[in-house]
């Protein structure tokens, strides 16, 4: 039997709840403020909490923090009586399930209580059943190459990606490696026997979009049937026009329970979202755990050891792999190609450069003209911008995301560091 937390101040509502709820097969417990309801939760076991947002002296969103904090798999479902976007954005923002507005639909929130149900029994079996721990490690390993300060960055927050149950946002350039990350989270979590659904939103028309994602007459879309019990990555999502966008809301809502959603974007989706032009509820549905995946020309120093992973599956009638090298010059000059390809221009070059040279040592003349013609080469400014950008990062990832104090390290103001991202707090969301 599920057992349901309810947090309210009014006890008429404790009790309108419990007549609606309790006929559904649900136990309950009640709590009339944040305090009690964190003991009642740490002290006994609840698949879900259902929470009102305004209370006192702890409201609902403070609650929910200390949830978090206390269990970052806590499944909670927040209660408002204001009828606005904002207010329920605010709680997504903070790791909510979902929110339902009072006064109730019934039939709304036992549909939500269900949902919730089955994302948290799902969540379970995931922990129990996903891949083991040392096969996650060997396809990390294997797919995100690079010893620098970015990538084992990436590595720590792809292996956090593997152990949380809602929808993922990979942020990063074209060729970064958002598919492979996408890849090793399904795999790690629901298998690699259970099927993993890539749609490119940019390739798909609108009336092709709305039939196999969105679905007709109350089916389930196509891309929806097929990805269920596995992984449907959307990639591009800045693509979707704002009708599909606030389609995609319905449709988390509805599969987040048997299926896993990860998006992908070029874009800042959260500077779109501020220019009005991407919603902002699904922007904090999918954006609880963001990933920004840095460009290539930011992790030079992963350089050498992925020429050395991609030049081991060229294939030349010549040589082995293993006798192909790049002289000091040839990787001075891909040190200073920007790379606007990143991490998949880099293994196009070097698997075709490796696979069709007749020498031994390949030096400058052997790479394609584009990487030795010095067009598009960054200015020092630009260089040098781009390097201050990494150091502020590091320093701020290494202050654990406190501004002052990565400012007060820097020698700067510290309204210089606005905007820049904080790999801390885009980690600690669900933790």
């Amino acid at each position: 039997m599920p057992s349901i937390l309810i947090v309210d101040d009014l006890t008429a509502i404790h009790e309108m709840l419990a007549a609606v709820i309790q006929p559904t097969g649900f136990s309950m417990a009640f709590a009339e403020d944040g305090n009690s309801a964190l003991e009642q939760y740490k002290s006994g076991e609840f698949e879900v909490v259902l929470a009102d947002i305004s209370m006192t002296p702890m409201d609902g969103i403070e609650l929910l923090r200390h949830l978090k904090q206390y269990d970052p798999d806590c499944v909670a479902i927040m209660m408002t009586g204001y009828a606005s976007t904002e207010t329920a954005i605010k709680a997504l923002k903070h790791g909510a399930f979902d929110y339902i507005q009072k006064p109730f639909k019934i039939d709304e929130l036992l549909k939500t209580l269900k949902r919730a149900v089955e994302f948290r029994a799902r969540a379970k079996g995931q922990a129990r059943g996903g891949a083991a721990e040392e096969e996650i490690s060997l396809d990390i390993d294997s797919r995100l190459v690079g010893r620098g300060e970015a990538n084992r960055r990436l590595v720590q927050q792809v292996r956090k990606l593997i152990h949380v149950h809602t929808p993922i946002l990979l942020l990063g350039e074209t060729g970064t490696g958002r598919r492979s990350i996408a890849e090793i989270v399904h795999a790690g979590q629901s298998g690699k026997d259970k099927p993993f659904i890539l749609v490119d939103c940019a390739q798909v028309g609108e009336d092709a979009l709305r039939v196999s994602l969105l679905g007709e007459n109350g089916a389930p879309g196509e891309w929806i049937a097929r990805s269920r019990g596995g992984t449907l990555c959307l990639q591009n999502i800045e693509t979707l026009g704002p009708a599909a966008q606030e389609g995609l809301v319905a449709v988390i809502k509805r599969c987040v329970s048997d299926t896993r959603i990860i998006c992908t974007s070029a874009d800042d989706l959260e500077a779109r979202m501020e220019e009005g032009l991407f919603d902002d509820e699904l922007f904090y549905r999918i954006a609880t755990l963001p990933i920004h995946v840095v460009p290539l020309r930011e992790r030079l120093e992963d350089l050498p050891e992925l020429i050395r992973f991609f030049l081991a599956k060229a294939k030349n009638p010549r040589f082995e792999s293993a006798q192909i090298e790049f002289s000091p010059a040839a990787l001075e000059a891909m040190r200073a190609y920007p790379w606007p390809g990143n991490v998949l221009e880099l293994q196009q070059i070097v698997t075709s450069v490796a696979s069709s040279t007749e020498n031994r040592v390949i030096d400058p003349a052997g790479l394609p003209r584009k990487v030795t013609s010095m067009e598009g080469w960054p200015t020092l400014e630009e260089h040098l911008a781009r390097q201050e950008r990494r150091y502020i990062r590091i320093v701020l990832n290494a202050a654990g995301g406190d501004r002052e104090k990565a400012a007060r390290i820097l020698g700067c103001d510290p309204a210089k560091l606005d905007g820049v991202e904080n790999p801390v707090e885009a980690e600690s969301v669900n933790s």
